[in-house]
């Protein structure tokens, strides 16, 4: 079978999005092409902006680091990209992805930071799982991470963040929302860019592109990434909407961007609807929704010894 874009070349791959049979060559140029169409369509960056890439090693953020600098370079887009990890201090796992993330430092000439839970918090991710287990350990991790990720972004002056985050992860949060009954974060869950006026907005650049393609491009342009899963996610409740997914998407494949357009497409009236102002916290400066921000109220429980109790309190 002759690949359908340059009906010249034998087809390799046939693409997960949407079934369509392509060489090597090809998928390689598609890909980047998609990504290079979403970022410019929605005016993500602009010409002189310093950009931390979120680096944990994982084919996501490795995927992200080399097309973000391809693009740069290819389209002249004038960033300045640096690489900033997150050690949350899991031995055996979070050790070994940082080596990987050094390799490709080097590999792509890009400026390194990295910032751990221990140094900010006093605590690593082994340590607090001694102490919550491993029922309630995402939650620590995912509310820590954030604004480690923030902190790190502000140490060397980031303009913006862009995450790894593909179109699986975001499909997953809507259903997780729905799930939930929380539909106020539905919107919010499939915006491209969060925190387009706070200090440092996030972008996702992967917001359509397929996990399993993210995969493919990796793998075929033999790139060096960290595979691993977390020692501690297996219980973790996306796991099971991540489940879900995949069995939806072996019926139909366009699940995954029918999921997420969805999710674009909802509206809600919240003209009625009073939401939390937006404050910094009193004890770290960092922004809340009230005096104290979750990752202090959290690590105010772990350092009384009332962290399960601090699940509990609303921020």
């Amino acid at each position: 079978m002759k690949c359908e874009l340059c009906q010249t070349r034998n087809a390799k791959i046939k693409r997960p999005k949407n079934q369509m049979p392509v060489c090597h060559e090809c998928f390689y140029i598609v890909f980047e092409e998609e990504i290079h169409h979403t970022i410019m369509t929605n005016n993500l960056f602009k010409r002189g902006e310093r950009i931390a890439i979120g680096a944990s090693g994982g084919k996501d953020s490795t995927v992200l680091a080399h097309v973000m600098t391809t693009l740069n370079k290819r389209y002249d887009y004038g960033l300045n990209l640096e690489l900033l990890s997150v050690d949350e201090g899991i031995i055996g796992y979070r050790d070994d992805s940082l080596e990987t993330v050094k390799k490709n430092q080097i590999t792509y000439e890009l400026p390194l930071t990295i910032v751990s839970y221990k140094d900010l918090y006093g605590w690593t991710m082994d340590e607090i799982v001694k102490v919550i287990g491993l029922t309630n350990n995402c939650t620590f991790c995912g509310v820590f991470r954030r604004q480690a990720l923030d902190r790190g972004a502000m140490l060397i002056k980031a303009d913006k963040i862009v995450t790894g985050h593909n179109a699986d992860d975001i499909a997953e949060t809507v259903y997780m929302n729905i799930l939930r009954g929380d539909f106020f974060r539905l919107h919010k869950c499939v915006d491209i860019m969060t925190g387009r006026e706070d200090a440092l907005p996030r972008c996702k650049p992967f917001k359509y592109t397929y996990e399993k393609e993210i995969v493919m491009y990796a793998h075929f342009k033999k790139l060096d990434y960290f595979s691993t899963e977390c020692i501690y996610s297996p219980n973790a409740y996306r796991g099971y909407v991540r489940e879900l997914i995949k069995d939806l998407e072996k019926v139909r494949p366009s699940i995954i961007t029918d999921i997420i357009h969805s999710g674009e497409s909802i509206k809600i009236d919240t003209s009625n609807v009073q939401f939390p102002k937006k404050m910094n916290c009193k004890q770290c400066g960092f922004v809340a929704s009230n005096d104290l921000c979750k990752a202090c109220v959290l690590l105010d429980g772990l350092n009384k010894g009332k962290a399960r109790v601090a699940i509990g309190r609303k921020e």
